[in-house]
């Protein structure tokens, strides 16, 4: 079956009179979750984002389209910092793999505390069938959240989220993460150097800013990762002086073309 015949052949969510909260970020997942159930289970849904305050303009515009499609306001959820760049200076630390508190303190926790002033509701997750492992979202303080899974309940996979975006003419960023995220590829960091040269200093100054205060060393990419600089002065030196990252950016452009991607969700 297609993803139109999942969904036609799935079983209805009962009418409720509780709130359905949508978590709604922008990634591919979460974007034809939204819309499909907008089309084909309407309810009065609220919808909510988690923004870091480093999102790239693209993203920004991206949420300002789906708002448009669904006919509905996008609700912030935003943590009293109210952005990452405040975070990494308030705590004088740079997120990495090892201790990625950007995600808990920026989009989670946040998320946990407002849903819990809005008990009892149903809270809208856009996880796949194909998904089985990750176990969704946990709301250890949040009694009266109940958890649904559209997508799981209408078998959708990969394949159905994105057949069901290219059958509705929707684009998805390329980026949909933050603009100086530790996970991101070398040929992400060139692009940001190369088409946003202000987020690119604004990282640079703030692994500056973090080494100052700690007295040693401190950068959002790894050391030894891989044989460029780690640290984004360095690296800029090296993009300024004519070196691209070209098999990185080949490799993004492979991943592009399976539909892969890596987001920061709810």
């Amino acid at each position: 079956m297609n993803w139109r015949e999942k969904i036609e052949a799935a079983p209805r969510r009962p009418v409720t009179n509780r709130e359905i909260i949508v978590a709604l970020s922008g990634g591919k997942d979460s974007s034809a979750m939204a819309l499909a159930q907008a089309m084909y289970e309407p309810r009065n849904y609220t919808y909510v984002i988690t923004p870091t305050g480093n999102e790239l303009p693209v993203m920004i515009a991206h949420w300002r389209n789906l708002s448009e499609m669904l006919g509905a306001p996008l609700t912030p959820i935003l943590h009293s910092t109210r952005s990452l760049q405040g975070l990494i200076r308030e705590q004088k630390a740079l997120p990495n793999n090892r201790a990625r508190w950007c995600t808990r303190l920026l989009k989670l926790e946040p998320y946990y505390q407002w849903l819990a002033t809005r008990t009892p509701c149903i809270s809208c997750v856009g996880l796949r069938a194909d998904e089985e492992s990750r176990p969704g979202m946990i709301f250890p303080d949040a009694d009266g959240v109940e958890m649904d899974f559209p997508m799981r309940r209408w078998g959708w996979d990969i394949n159905d989220v994105l057949e069901f975006l290219r059958d509705n003419g929707i684009d998805v960023p390329e980026r949909t993460d933050c603009a100086m995220c530790f996970w991101q590829k070398l040929g992400e960091w060139y692009l940001l150097w190369r088409d946003h040269p202000a987020e690119y200093a604004e990282a640079e100054a703030l692994e500056e800013f973090v080494s100052v205060m700690r007295g040693a060393r401190y950068t959002l990419r790894s050391p030894d990762r891989d044989a460029w600089p780690a640290a984004l002065k360095d690296l800029r030196a090296e993009f300024e002086a004519g070196r691209i990252p070209t098999r990185s950016l080949a490799l993004m452009d492979k991943r592009r073309q399976v539909g892969a991607c890596r987001v920061c969700t709810l």
